[in-house]
């Protein structure tokens, strides 16, 4: 499976000058863990996820008066569309990230989750021996 069939192409994106209450209202409302953070004076596309928030809050931090260019990450992994999705959750464990910028041809195109990749494998059929838990 190629990241391609996990990614999400819709994207949340936001500004660095969004503030955390607004970067996380917008999330939840699309359903996602992360934003992709655009800023012209920054080259590349960023990420603003729910850990980020989480973490500001539990400093004390007002997520009104917090900026998202703040909290963002400082650099992105990007993956292109046809990476297998074992590549990116070898890059994602080992980088101890949850979200992959994919694009292609300098372009981006979608994000993909641990979640997702957890999704696509799990309707795919697990290659584990586990047993499935017992249903009453």
């Amino acid at each position: 499976m190629e990241v391609r069939e996990g990614m999400s192409s819709v994207v949340l994106t936001v500004g660095p000058g969004h503030s955390l209450r607004e970067a996380a209202k917008r999330m939840t409302e699309k359903g996602v863990g992360a934003a992709v953070v655009l800023d012209e004076e920054t080259p590349g596309p960023r990420v603003v996820s729910e850990r980020d928030v989480l973490n500001s809050l539990g400093r004390g931090e007002d997520p009104d008066a917090e900026r998202v260019g703040d909290h963002m990450s400082d650099t992105v992994i990007a993956a292109a569309p046809d990476w297998s999705l074992e590549r990116a959750a070898v890059e994602m464990a080992r980088r101890q990230i949850r979200h992959l910028v994919v694009v292609e041809r300098g372009e981006l195109v979608g994000v993909l989750s641990m979640r997702d990749i957890v999704r696509v494998w799990t309707s795919e059929g697990a290659t584990s021996g586990m047993t499935p838990p017992e249903t009453e």
